[in-house]
């Protein structure tokens, strides 16, 4: 075990050709936001790199970058670490998703025809399914794909721009309380999807935004707790 914490060969090696740089951030971003680097941990350049199968200038400019965008903090004489949300930033991006979200609630169901209920509906299952397995990190990526269907359904672009900004960051915060948010979070999916099929635009916007803030209450208990 290394001092970053994976397992060796736990991680993939990136094959090449194609934009190291760029391959190298995603793979490391991917790796903050689904909680395998945990927040506070420290990065370690030759570990990752040796991880990753490349040198430590691509892992090197990574960190930079990512400390540019808030996911790493670089402390002089002591490297770089992951960052570690303070209550105050997970509220405001949570508040802020339940903006998007509801307002994204409120278009699909004055949109979404019967394939788009079908899509929500399998999703649902399938969520459902990863729940009963107590696969959390499945958990999370069913979640995210039934949150990006339903502003795919919004149907409107600059919408699901914005909300993919936020994105990642609500993965990360998302992913310490699925397993407490577990069945009931897939119920108020089921409700959600009741609401687009009658389309019910008003029954949608307050179920979705009754459901992300019940994400940012659990969130908030877990960081007191």
């Amino acid at each position: 075990m290394l001092s970053t914490g994976l397992p060796q060969g736990a991680v993939p090696r990136l094959e090449r050709p194609g934009p190291l740089r760029e391959r190298v951030y995603e793979a490391l971003l991917e790796l903050i936001t689904t909680r395998a680097l945990q927040p506070g941990q420290h990065l370690v350049e030759s570990e990752l790199a040796g991880h990753l199968g490349v040198s430590r200038q691509p892992v090197r400019e990574a960190l930079q970058r990512l400390n540019t965008e808030g996911w790493v903090d670089l402390r002089p004489a002591q490297g770089a670490f992951v960052h570690e949300p303070t209550e105050e930033e997970a509220d405001q991006l949570l508040t802020v998703r339940t903006l998007l979200e509801a307002e994204a609630a409120r278009l699909a169901a004055a949109n979404t025809g019967t394939a788009g209920i079908t899509a929500l509906d399998e999703l649902c299952t399938q969520g459902e399914q990863a729940v009963a397995d107590g696969d959390v990190e499945r958990v999370v990526a069913l979640n995210a794909a039934f949150h990006a269907k339903v502003m795919e359904l919004a149907g409107n672009v600059v919408l699901a721009e914005l909300a993919a900004q936020v994105d990642r960051r609500v993965r990360w915060y998302y992913t310490p309380v699925a397993r407490q948010r577990g069945r009931q979070s897939w119920l108020e999916h089921r409700e959600l999807i009741a609401a687009i099929a009658e389309r019910d635009e008003r029954s949608a916007t307050d179920i979705m935004r009754a459901h992300t803030e019940h994400t940012r209450q659990t969130y908030h208990q877990r960081e007191r707790a």
